[in-house]
């Protein structure tokens, strides 16, 4: 395969930031050189690495049994603690009218990416999370929106992973030690599973909002944190940049219930896809 410019990576990477998702998959088309209107079947990381479609389906049933233990009534979720819905295999964050947090709000571009796949979305589904709080979302668990974004959710697995996959293509902000240790890892499957998961799991690290007395928790930390460039160092650096933000936190989220789990997913990097 020939090797893709990097300033055409480059390039692509801004137009994906700003334009958004249409550009996302306009991009990806260009530089798998295909000619279909659909995201292609077989996803590939500008110049090198790829995931066969049957690595991609395991990518996204991991992130699913990550996030929602691979359940259908996990992908509708408001937790504890928290002022957002966590919704889709990789828990996309949506939050109420009038409301905005520290995290980055991901379900509305999610949405946005299906109804630009061809998938029927409901017009609800595209503005602002219509239930105030975990208590009015819970009341409604068996009520006829959840049940129909349920099944909209449980039907789109695949473009949802797709949907994650290019938010990684679009990552800025690394320096050369952290991009060298980025394309070290896309080269092999499990490399690229742990790129791709994170990123949905805890973030590109580059918005200035997702800090921590100034520090970050994203996938450009992680990289720069890393002492080699392999998927086991890659799950011992998440690990140490995740203990960094939960003693960074404000004590009053309680974050140290949380590290267990976060930490347990970071080991989940060794092992093969």
């Amino acid at each position: 395969m020939a090797r893709t410019n990097p300033i055409l990576i480059m390039s692509v990477s801004i137009l994906i930031r700003r334009v958004g998702q249409i550009a996302s998959v306009a991009a990806a088309l260009l530089l798998n050189g295909c000619s279909n209107a659909e995201t292609p079947d077989v996803p590939r990381i500008p110049g090198g690495g790829y995931l066969t479609a049957e690595q991609m389906e395991r990518v996204g049933q991991r992130i699913w049994q990550n996030e929602c233990g691979g359940t259908v009534a996990g992908l509708t979720s408001w937790n504890s603690g928290e002022d957002f819905a966590s919704l889709g295999i990789g828990h996309f964050i949506w939050y109420p009218a009038g409301r905005r947090g520290p995290f980055q709000e991901s379900f509305p571009e999610m949405m946005k990416y299906l109804k630009m796949r061809r998938v029927p979305v409901a017009e609800w589904l595209l503005g602002a999370c219509p239930w105030p709080n975990k208590a009015a979302f819970d009341a409604d668990k068996n009520g006829a929106r959840l049940t129909e974004l349920r099944t909209l959710l449980a039907r789109t697995t695949g473009q949802q992973t797709d949907f994650i996959y290019l938010r990684l293509m679009g990552v800025q902000g690394m320096d050369n030690q952290a991009l060298g240790r980025f394309q070290a890892l896309r080269k092999t499957p499990e490399g690229l599973f742990c790129l791709i998961d994170y990123v949905n799991f805890k973030g590109e690290g580059t918005n200035p909002k997702e800090r921590y007395q100034g520090e970050g928790w994203g996938l450009v930390q992680v990289l720069q944190d890393m002492r080699g460039d392999t998927p086991k160092e890659f799950a011992e650096a998440a690990k140490r940049v995740l203990l960094r933000r939960v003693n960074n936190a404000p004590p009053e989220r309680h974050e140290q219930r949380w590290l267990a789990g976060w930490h347990n997913r970071c080991d989940g990097y060794k092992a093969k896809l």
